[in-house]
């Protein structure tokens, strides 16, 4: 399932992040990683962005670069 497609309040483990290299360095830089865990906090109207929490840290992402990120309930 895509990261996008979580409701708030749920937590999953990330599995794969399907982007382009530079994408991928800079989630990998902020925490994103295989076997992590990641909640989604919120989500803005209007395909706005997602506040995701990884550990202590709070992190907005595009519902573009949401959709490339696979997880797991």
């Amino acid at each position: 399932m895509m990261l996008s497609k979580l409701n708030p309040g749920e937590i999953a483990t990330i599995i794969s992040i399907h982007t382009d290299e530079a994408l991928h360095q800079r989630l990998l830089a902020m925490g994103f990683r295989s076997g992590k865990q990641i909640e989604l906090i919120r989500k803005a109207w209007f395909s706005g962005p997602l506040q995701v929490r990884i550990g202590t840290t709070d992190i907005l992402l595009r519902r573009a670069e949401a959709e490339k990120i696979m997880v797991q309930l």
